[in-house]
């Protein structure tokens, strides 16, 4: 007996780790704006009605077409996924221009290089 009591405490345990760590994956996995929820499902934008945000009726979210409130889907305030997405964006646009100035500096170099080179005859 006390077998299989063990068991079913051991299956419990890892049943409440697995919940545990796909909780922790959601929380983690919010960051921009969510194109699929873990689950597999798509976000969409919605209207909290009742919910009211300064002088406006409503609050918008991004949130699961199949949301429950157990911690497994996103709901994601509108406003923060689309702060850290211009966030992302901006980290993006910065690394670009620098890659542009180092092209520039590349290009100057070659045109440089051509220059040397066409003044030798072979």
């Amino acid at each position: 007996m006390k077998g299989t009591e063990m068991e079913e405490e051991l299956r419990d345990m890892k049943a409440h780790k697995a919940y545990i760590s796909m909780v922790d994956f959601v929380a983690e996995a919010q960051q921009g704006i969510p194109k699929l929820c873990p689950c597999g499902s798509i976000t969409k934008e919605t209207v909290d009605e009742e919910d009211t945000y300064d002088y406006l009726p409503g609050k918008r979210y991004f949130i699961c077409k199949d949301f429950e409130n157990d911690g497994l889907h996103f709901r994601q305030p509108w406003v923060t996924g689309v702060t850290e997405e211009v966030e992302r964006l901006k980290l993006r646009v910065h690394e670009h221009e620098k890659l542009l100035r180092e092209c520039e500096a590349l290009k100057a170099q070659v045109a440089m290089l051509v220059k040397r080179t066409s003044e030798y005859d072979f």
